[in-house]
C-alpha cells in the first residue's frame, strides 16, 4: 500500500508540473482527476481490494495521453 501512495504521490508532481506544458484549464481538469483517483484508491483500500495498485499507473497513463493528445491535437508547447 506504501508504494502505491508514493507512486500516485509521484503523478500528482508530475500533475502539477505539467502547467510547463499545459494551459491551466488543463492543469486543473488533470489536478481533478488526480484527486479522483485518490478517492478511488482510499475506497479500494478500505474495502480490502487489490485493486487500489492499479491507480497510480493508470493515473499515470491519462496525464501522458492527456499531455501528447493537447500537444498534437491543440498545439501545447513548453
Amino acid at each position: 500500500m506504501t508504494v502505491a501512495v508514493a507512486a500516485h504521490l509521484l503523478v500528482g508532481l508530475l500533475v502539477l508540473a505539467s502547467g510547463l506544458l499545459a494551459p491551466l484549464w488543463a492543469v486543473v481538469l488533470l489536478g481533478l482527476a488526480w484527486w479522483g483517483a485518490l478517492a478511488l484508491g482510499v475506497r479500494w483500500v478500505r474495502r480490502g481490494a487489490w485493486w487500489f495498485l492499479l491507480v497510480p499507473p493508470v493515473t499515470l497513463l491519462v496525464w501522458f495521453t492527456a499531455l501528447s493528445a493537447g500537444e498534437a491535437l491543440l498545439g501545447w508547447t513548453a
